[in-house]
Order: structure tokens, then sequence, then C-alpha cells
């Protein structure tokens, strides 16, 4: 879409419901580049940006901006000493008078810096109702500042961007999932990246849409659309949409796949080594005393979190299987075995100078020797299971 190529009326194409672009990611600087881009692009366009840097005294900062710049700052005030619930609370009214006034065309929602578009998106489209219709959700990337962001092990609240006084995210992890969720990334020409850099970003989100920050591509694909039940299948741990296996300028990605349950105190006790054995790892796996239990793995900048899913589908009766996402039984008929049904261990692994070897014999030896395997449930269900603080902690 060039300058001189008439922008069609994004209202309109959504049947006139308000267009709402979500525009997200810690790399502030390109993902301002890609508002400013929406702004000057479509006409009637606007940005919404609520700014929590002074959450700390008890104020949320909305501000409104259109193509000439600021049009309007408004105090917010915090709910539940929640900077995000403050957030969400002013979001879909804020919204919702925009999609009144007829001359706005299209409202561009800039996330601040640790704000996770996931959130935001449903909470849109669980409120929204007819009045909003969201067409995109891009997340800002310099691809230079891929590795160092996902190795970033410190906490946000640490490097004054935590959303709340109870918010324990750390920068990796929060990057990690701002960049995962997005159907498409905004990507900056960075003269600083490398092919490894290119490589990383390839490899952690394949199936996203790159396009240029200040492109004409970034406009059609903001409009495009956006499938929210689509994109939470996608990152839920049953059924995600995890990397394949690659390799490529340094950058390599291991997918581990078996069927054997872990011993759970072999794998805990490995649980340092695994975390930090990769920029970014995810997936799903399951303990020989949880038989139940799918239970997810999230790791960046060496902190893992460890977290209950819910169970396997083979531990379910046929009849609630009727109540399950389609995504999700078809995810487990891939997966399916003849005595362990759809749980298996599905772990991928992506970062440069990755040890492939090193780390499946890592993970080879927290299985199940044959001779544990053949002692059967009732002999696993003895064994003492560290995994206990992590996944039942007292209240």
């Amino acid at each position: 879409m060039t300058s001189t190529e008439p922008c069609p009326d994004p209202r309109q194409a959504a049947g006139g419901a308000l267009p709402v672009v979500i525009v997200g990611g810690l790399h502030a600087t390109v993902r301002r580049q890609a508002v400013e881009r929406l702004l000057r692009s479509v006409p009637g366009s606007v940005s919404l940006h609520h700014d929590l840097s002074a959450a700390a005294s008890g104020t949320v900062r909305r501000v409104l901006r259109d193509a000439a710049g600021e049009t309007a700052s408004d105090p917010v005030p915090l709910v539940n000493d929640c900077a995000c619930c403050a957030l969400r609370e002013d979001l879909v009214p804020e919204l919702r008078r925009l999609a009144g006034d007829d001359w706005c065309r299209l409202a561009v929602l800039e996330l601040w810096d640790s704000v996770e578009p996931r959130g935001m998106a449903e909470a849109l489209a669980e409120h929204g109702g007819d009045a909003l219709r969201i067409t995109g959700v891009l997340t800002a990337v310099d691809p230079a500042l891929v590795v160092s962001f996902l190795a970033d092990g410190n906490d946000l609240a640490d490097c004054g961007l935590a959303a709340s006084a109870a918010d324990q995210r750390t920068v990796g992890d929060t990057w990690a999932r701002q960049l995962e969720y997005a159907s498409v990334l905004a990507v900056a020409d960075s003269e600083a990246a490398d092919d490894e850099d290119r490589a990383m970003l390839a490899q952690l989100h394949p199936t996203a849409r790159q396009v240029p920050v200040d492109g004409p591509e970034l406009v059609r694909a903001a409009l495009a659309g956006f499938d929210i039940a689509a994109a939470a299948a996608a990152q839920h741990p049953a059924c995600a949409l995890l990397p394949q296996e690659a390799d490529e300028s340094g950058v390599a990605t291991l997918v581990w796949r078996g069927h054997r349950p872990f011993h759970p105190e072999r794998l805990y006790e490995a649980l340092e080594d695994l975390a930090c054995a990769a920029a970014r790892s995810r997936g799903r796996f399951w303990l020989a005393d949880r038989p139940d239990t799918l239970l997810s793995w999230d790791a960046a900048g060496g902190a893992l979190c460890v977290e209950n899913a819910g169970p396997w589908l083979a531990s379910l009766p046929d009849a609630a299987w009727e109540m399950v996402p389609p995504e999700r039984r078809a995810a487990a008929a891939l997966d399916w075995h003849p005595e362990h049904g759809d749980r298996c261990q599905h772990l991928v692994f992506v970062s440069p100078g990755l040890d492939r070897d090193g780390l499946e014999h890592l993970l080879e030896a927290c299985l199940l020797t044959d001779e544990e395997y053949a002692a059967g449930r009732d002999a696993w269900s003895r064994i003492r299971s560290p995994f206990e603080s992590l996944l039942d902690p007292v209240s």
C-alpha cells in the first residue's frame, strides 16, 4: 500500500464494527514505529495507550493519539492495586466510545511494555460485543534484541516494568509470550541483527507472518483478521503449535518426544540444567507418579515454570470428549499410544549453540528405566516426588 494507493475503509470491511489492532512488545521503539505507520496509513485512525510507568504511585495514564500527535491524556485509577486490571476496566468502555464516533475508522491499541497481548485480546473478544472487532495482533520486534531479551532472567519488578505489586514475571518469559501469541511480527530493519538473530526469530515462531515495521505489508497484515479461539488453542500446552526441527545459522530447534514417563526425582534434579540448556523451551510432559496429569513446561532466560494443565484425554470418560475442543482431540490423536493414550513427552528447545546430543542424553536419563517401567503404575505411585512443592503448594 503506497502513499498514492487509496486505503480501503477498514470499518466498512468490518461490517460497521470498529476494527481494533493490538500492537505490543517489550521493544518499545519498534512498537511505536508500528503504531505510527498505522496512524499515517489509515485515515480516521487513533491509537489508545495506557501508560503504566506511574502505576506504583496509584495512577495509570490513558493517552490518545492520531497521525498529528497526542489528542488527550487522562488519569485512570488503579483497580485492586493492579495496573492491568485498571487497563482492562477502562479499555472496553473507551473503545466503545470511539466506536460511537463515525469519524473513527480504526483503533490501534498500543500495549505498555510488559503487557501481554493475549489477556487484552481475550478481554476485548469477551466484552466488546458487536461494536468491536479485532483485526490483528502484532508484536514489534528488533531482531538484534531477540536473544538478549529471551536470556534476561531479571524480574520485571527489578526493571520497573511490573504491572502490579504481585507481578512475578521475568523479562524473558514475558517477551517469549508476547512473541509467540501474535500472528504478525512487525520487524525492524536493524543493522545490528545478523543471520543468527534472524534464524532465532524464525525458529521461535515459524508460523508468524513477518512484515517490515515501516512497509505497506504492515497495514494489510494488521487488517487481515485474527482468530481468538485458534490463538488460544495454539498456546494451550495440550495442543500448542510448537516449532519443528530446524538447524540454521548456528541456531537449532530440538523436538524431543517419548511415551515413557519421567522419573520425578531424576527429572527434578535435572530441572536447572534443562532450563538453562536453551534460550527457550516449552511443551508438555508427564510424571510416573501423576499419570493422569498433563504438565506444561515453559522456560526462558533460565527461569522455568511447571504447571498442572489439567487431565490427559486418556484419563477422561468417553462422554467427556464431546466437551473437549476439536484442536485438543486432533492433537491427542497425533500422539496416541496404544497403552498410554495421549500421555507423552513433547518438549521443544530452541537456542543458538544448542547441544543436541547432551540434551537428549540428559532427557533420556530422566525417564523410567526398563526395570522401573516394568514394575507398573502401582510402583510408580510410590516414588517420592519432589514436584509436590511446585504442583501442590500449601496455601
